[in-house]
């Protein structure tokens, strides 16, 4: 009974995002702890029938390798978790895949992941702000501003993604950041 409360309510609160978005500004994002399961391309699925328990394995997957990240800090494990969803191509997935890679220091594989991550979803705010404390990581101080003023576009000047990066940007060149 639970779980249909839960997914009747998260199909509504959808579809009324979905009709108000165009009339919204500015976006705010998801949050990445709990994404939406991707659509399937399954014959049933076309047949009108849903896969819930592929939907139900993909989110077990993401908290498992949400977890992994930023419970356990094991980032090779994250990785290898997110990419065995077989999703890599959403935004929150990607986006985690790109942090991972950037806390283990591998800043142009990172760079790749976030990349995609916009390209799948331009407005996707967590990737706006880790993509920018990567920039902020890697000096590039304007390009970091840049992301900065996106966050602010899509989800206020009070968000958390834009106070973090903000944070970020005024301390000084060379200072050690911890996010």
């Amino acid at each position: 009974m639970m779980k249909f409360a839960i997914r009747f309510f998260t199909a509504a609160a959808l579809g009324m995002a979905l009709i108000a978005a165009p009339l919204l500004t500015p976006v705010h994002a998801a949050g990445d702890d709990n994404p939406s399961p991707p659509a399937s391309s399954s014959k049933k699925e076309k047949k009108g029938k849903s896969s819930s328990l592929e939907q139900d394995r993909f989110s077990a997957g993401y908290r498992a390798a949400y977890t992994t990240v930023y419970d356990r800090h094991d980032y090779a494990s994250a990785i290898e978790q997110l990419k065995a969803l077989g999703h890599d191509e959403m935004a929150a997935v990607a986006n985690l895949i790109g942090y991972s890679y950037r806390k283990l220091g591998d800043y142009k594989v990172s760079q790749i992941w976030y990349e995609r991550a916009l390209k799948a979803d331009p407005t996707h705010v967590k990737t706006w702000q880790y993509y920018g404390l990567w920039q902020v990581e890697q000096g590039n101080r304007d390009q970091a501003q840049y992301h900065l003023s996106r966050i602010a576009a899509l989800a206020g000047t009070n968000s958390e993604e834009y106070r973090s990066l903000a944070a970020a940007l005024e301390k000084p060149p060379g200072t050690g950041l911890v996010y």
